[in-house]
């Protein structure tokens, strides 16, 4: 299995690029965010892996970053995502837009993505809104010490700032805002979600 590939790149084409590493010559299936991000020919590129292995076929996945592998590792399980449309709705939305727009429930956003029909844009928002919702509420900081901490996406984020304005630390609004996002589910309203955090801090 290849977890990661480093070599010069010789060709970059639409989806894909190769990359020579000592002699070998890997095609290598992008999405348009990553293949921004592949140094132009010829010149030393590192890229993550997913390798899809099939009778007929093995077919390598590279990634910029891990986040846009781990999305692209969970599209892949919803029932009419194959790795093809999983990487055209990377190129369409990059991982903190995903999130937005499956946690916020916006299946108007993903059905921009070609291929995306309205039957699978509801399906993407019930399968990975919650999930979705959790990991940007778990989005890490800038830095632990920054003064200005990388906020909360979407509803869990209008959350946080209420209940910070209620006198409640984010240290400790934070898990049950988090705890609240994963009960109600993703498409509950501001109101549910900060009602949900407040009955599990006054436990």
């Amino acid at each position: 299995m290849i977890g990661r590939l480093t070599g010069l790149v010789e060709q970059i084409e639409e989806g894909r690029c190769l990359i020579d590493v000592r002699g070998v010559g890997y095609v290598v299936y992008c999405s348009a965010r990553s293949l921004a991000s592949v140094a132009a020919p010829p010149a030393l590129s590192s890229l993550l892996i997913e390798t899809q292995v099939r009778e007929d076929a093995i077919t390598l996945y590279g990634f910029v970053d891990s986040e846009e592998r781990d999305w692209f590792n969970k599209l892949v399980t919803v029932q009419g995502v194959g790795p093809k449309l999983a990487m055209a709705v990377l190129s369409a939305l990059a991982p903190d837009a995903l999130v937005a727009a499956l946690a916020g429930g916006d299946a108007a956003a993903l059905r921009r993505v070609s291929g995306v029909g309205p039957n699978l844009a509801k399906r993407l928002v019930t399968e990975l809104g919650a999930f979705a919702a959790a990991r940007g509420l778990a989005a890490p900081t800038r830095a632990a010490s920054s003064a200005n901490p990388a906020p909360m996406m979407g509803v869990g984020g209008e959350a946080l700032s209420a209940l910070v304005n209620l006198g409640y630390r984010r240290a400790e609004a934070e898990p049950a805002i988090f705890a609240a996002v994963a009960e109600a589910g993703a498409g509950a309203g501001l109101d549910a979600i900060i009602r949900e955090a407040l009955r599990r801090l006054a436990r």
